[in-house]
């Protein structure tokens, strides 16, 4: 088994993925994948973390709580691409910027 560190270093920089792309990305399908990246190294460490409190087993809770992120992920990426598909259809453009002047 790896140890902590490279499980924990891994999921920061999936982490610091979805943040950059958050901060510095201006169309919304890859501001809904930087959101995507962002919850999967979240449940990288609820999985990771779990299976290091006692050694040689995984608490089931995590699991749990892994899968209804996912589950729920998977409904919020679902209506964030619906209202992104409305809006192509609207505006004609998927940059938040510019979705953003057209609100005034």
């Amino acid at each position: 088994m790896l140890p902590l560190s490279y499980y924990m270093a891994c999921s920061v920089i999936l982490f610091l993925i979805g943040l950059y792309c958050l901060i510095f990305k201006r169309n919304m399908i890859r501001l809904l994948m930087a959101l995507e990246i962002m919850m999967n190294a979240v449940n990288l460490n609820f999985i990771v973390l779990s299976s290091y409190v006692v050694e040689g087993s995984v608490h089931p809770l995590a699991h749990v709580f892994a899968i209804l992120s996912i589950g729920i992920g998977g409904c919020i990426i679902a209506l964030g691409l619906v209202i992104t598909l409305y809006a192509y259809r609207h505006y004609g453009t998927l940059d938040v910027r510019e979705l953003r002047r057209l609100k005034h």
